[in-house]
C-alpha cells in the first residue's frame, strides 16, 4: 500500500470494507448550524455532556461534528442507525464499539478544523493528524522523547528541514501508541520510525527489534494544506482508500 497522496474522493453510497482494506475519512469540522444540530441529536448523553463543557463555541461544534461524523461513518458499514451505536473506552481512553454493535475497528484524530477517521475490520489501528506549525522547542522535545537513533537523524538534518521532520516523526509515533491503545503511557523512545523529508514512512524497530517492525505498517497521509497525518496498523499488504465525508452522509 502506498502512502496517501492527498487524493480524497467522494465515496460510493455504501462503501464496502473488505478484510485487507483500510478506509480513512477526512472530515471538515466547521459545518453549518443546521448540520451541527442534526449531528448533536445523534450523540449519547455522555457525549452531549462533554460537548456542553467546552468553553468556546467553535470547540463545542467541532467536537459535535467529529463525533457525529464518526457515528455516520460507522453506521454506514454496520447497517445501523447512528444514534444506536454504543462506545466503550480502554484503560488509556481509546474508544471502541461495544461487542453488540458489530466487529469494526476505528481510530480518530483532529487538529483545528480538520478530522480523520480510520476504519478496518481485522485489527486495531491508530491515526494522527497535526496542523504544521512552528515548534520553537522541537530540538529539546526530540532529545527528550525521540529514540537515540531518531534524535541522531534529526540532528543530522539541515536546519531548514527539521520542522517538517519533527511533524512527520511526532505524528507517526502518535499513530503507533494510539494503535496499541497505550497513548503517551508508552515510552516514545522504545521504537523507531523513518521521518526524514522525502523518505517513505516505515517502522525501523519496535522494542529494539527490527524483526518486530516487519509486522507493522506505517503510512503517511496528506489530509490538507499545512497538515501532516500518519496511520499505523499491525500487519502488511493493506489496501488504502481515502474518502471525503460531507453533508450527503446525513439523512
Amino acid at each position: 500500500m502506498k502512502d496517501s497522496n492527498g487524493q480524497w474522493a467522494s465515496p460510493p453510497s455504501r462503501p464496502a470494507l473488505d478484510a485487507h482494506e483500510i478506509h480513512v475519512w477526512r472530515v471538515a469540522l466547521d459545518q453549518p448550524d443546521w448540520l451541527v444540530e442534526q449531528l448533536r441529536q445523534w450523540l449519547a448523553s455522555d457525549e452531549q455532556a462533554r460537548a456542553s463543557r467546552f468553553y468556546f463555541d467553535h470547540d463545542r461544534t467541532r467536537y459535535i461534528v467529529g463525533r457525529g461524523a464518526l457515528r455516520s461513518i460507522l453506521s454506514g458499514y454496520l447497517g445501523t442507525e447512528p444514534n444506536q451505536l454504543q462506545f466503550e473506552y480502554g484503560l488509556h481512553g481509546k474508544p471502541a464499539l461495544t461487542a453488540s454493535c458489530g466487529q469494526i475497528h476505528f481510530n480518530t484524530s483532529h487538529s483545528k478544523g480538520l478530522g480523520l477517521c480510520a476504519v478496518t475490520r481485522q485489527c486495531e489501528l491508530g491515526v494522527d493528524l497535526e496542523l504544521v506549525r512552528l515548534v520553537i522547542d522541537a530540538e529539546q522535545i526530540a532529545q527528550r522523547f525521540f529514540s537515540a537513533q531518531e534524535n541522531a537523524v534529526f540532528q543530522s538534518l539541515p536546519v531548514e528541514q527539521r520542522q517538517a521532520a519533527f511533524s512527520y516523526c511526532w505524528t507517526r509515533k502518535e499513530a503507533f501508541i494510539k494503535a496499541i491503545g497505550e497513548g503517551l503511557s508508552h515510552p516514545l523512545d522504545q521504537f523507531d520510525v523513518s521521518f526524514a523529508p522525502g523518505e517513505p514512512a516505515k517502522f525501523l524497530s519496535i522494542g529494539g527489534s527490527a524483526q518486530n517492525a516487519l509486522g507493522w505498517s506505517l503510512f503517511s497521509l496528506t489530509p490538507g494544506s499545512n497538515y501532516v497525518g500518519a496511520l499505523a496498523v499491525e500487519g502488511r499488504d493493506w489496501q488504502l482508500a481515502c474518502w471525503e465525508w460531507g453533508m450527503s452522509h446525513v439523512e
